[in-house]
């Protein structure tokens, strides 16, 4: 068997290098994300006391519980992030990772609209972290 190297894909301009969010635990955040990154693809990239980043392709998100860090809980509903949305292949996959997301102490947000809320074109999921961060899953 021959070794090849492997080519590094040239990210294309313009797209995202990476995403930092600070939270307000760092171990709280890696027990709330750690299980869905993998889920989606994603490997753990950079490890150091106050952070943890995944990378999927040339992209990677960054969570750092920086001592600058001006608050306790995320408000999604403030200036800045809204939310994460990630593509998810099938909505079988989107309903799975809905129960685990519950089972790690997610909430479901629109729960009455759920998978529904983005439209009835649409299935997706509306999940909120213990710290108040929101991520959609959808299928794309």
């Amino acid at each position: 068997m021959t070794d090849h190297p492997i080519t590094p894909i040239t990210p294309v301009t313009g797209t995202l290098h990476h995403i930092e969010i600070w939270v307000p635990d760092l171990d709280r955040a890696v027990s709330d994300w750690q299980w869905l990154l993998e889920d989606l693809g994603y490997t753990l990239h950079q490890s150091w006391d106050h952070g943890r980043s995944w990378r999927l392709g040339p992209t990677y998100l960054v969570f750092e519980q920086s001592p600058a860090l001006t608050g306790g809980r995320h408000d999604r509903c403030a200036p800045g992030l809204n939310h994460l949305a990630f593509h998810v292949d099938t909505p079988d996959r989107v309903d799975r990772l809905t129960a685990k997301a519950l089972e790690h102490g997610w909430t479901l947000l629109f729960p009455d609209r759920h998978p529904h809320a983005g439209g009835a074109h649409q299935h997706a999921a509306y999940l909120a972290s213990a710290d108040g961060f929101e991520v959609e899953l959808v299928v794309s």
